[in-house]
């Protein structure tokens, strides 16, 4: 079994940064054979794709909405996985979780990720 728990969500300004992380428990030896990735989901909508990053951390992929803004990395060292978010946007806000995909390599598609994060909040103002 894995654990996944999100933090660094908060209130911020348009315009503003933060920086997501997510803290990997339990089964953490083979953290790094298997993409991780983040989602959203604001309120009344479907949950998206954000970004994903492979096993080793070479590669990324990104949702069109965040390319250039976002910026995925992990330390596999310390099982845990980060987003860092800048020029942030009111459409930014929503919940954001973090999951870990069946493979090495990851995609976009939710049905590919076992294990969620209880998620955390993160609201950009106007």
């Amino acid at each position: 079994q894995v654990q996944l728990v999100e933090s660094g969500g908060g209130l911020v300004q348009a315009g503003g940064s933060l920086r997501l992380s997510c803290a990997a428990s339990g089964r953490t030896s083979t953290f790094s054979s298997y993409a991780m990735g983040w989602f959203r989901q604001a309120p009344g909508k479907e949950r998206e794709f954000v970004a994903v990053i492979s096993g080793n951390g070479f590669s990324t992929y990104y949702a069109d909405s965040v390319k250039g803004r976002f910026t995925i990395s992990r330390d596999n060292g310390k099982s845990t996985m980060y987003l860092q978010m800048n020029r942030l946007k009111p459409e930014d806000t929503a919940v954001y979780y973090c999951a870990r995909n069946r493979y090495f390599s990851g995609s976009s598609a939710p049905n590919q990720y076992d294990y969620w994060g209880q998620g955390t909040q993160v609201t950009v103002a106007a």
